[in-house]
């Protein structure tokens, strides 16, 4: 298991909040190796639900690999600039 920060915005807080998953600059444990994309099917979240994710204050690909003590931060759809919004889905292609 490794340690991370995590947040969670807008929606996304609402969503979580039901699941009893606590994501306000929180600490979880998360096993080795997982990618933001597994970490948000671990959540219970769609793909859908979340358009860009930070990791230690930096735009990355979903397909990133989670390392111990990362800060995590979920961004759903509308919540970031459109310039930002398609540089990320260029990357992310």
């Amino acid at each position: 298991m490794i340690n991370i920060t995590f947040s969670a915005f807008s929606f996304l807080k609402s969503k979580l909040k039901e699941k009893n998953i606590e994501c306000s600059n929180s600490k979880m444990q998360i096993p080795e190796n997982l990618t933001v994309i597994q970490l948000i099917e671990h959540l219970g979240l769609s793909q859908e639900d979340v358009e860009a994710v930070f990791i230690n204050h930096r735009i990355l690909p979903k397909d990133t690999v989670i390392k111990d003590a990362d800060k995590i931060a979920l961004v759903p759809p509308g919540g970031i600039p459109n310039h930002v919004a398609a540089y990320v889905g260029k990357n992310n292609s």
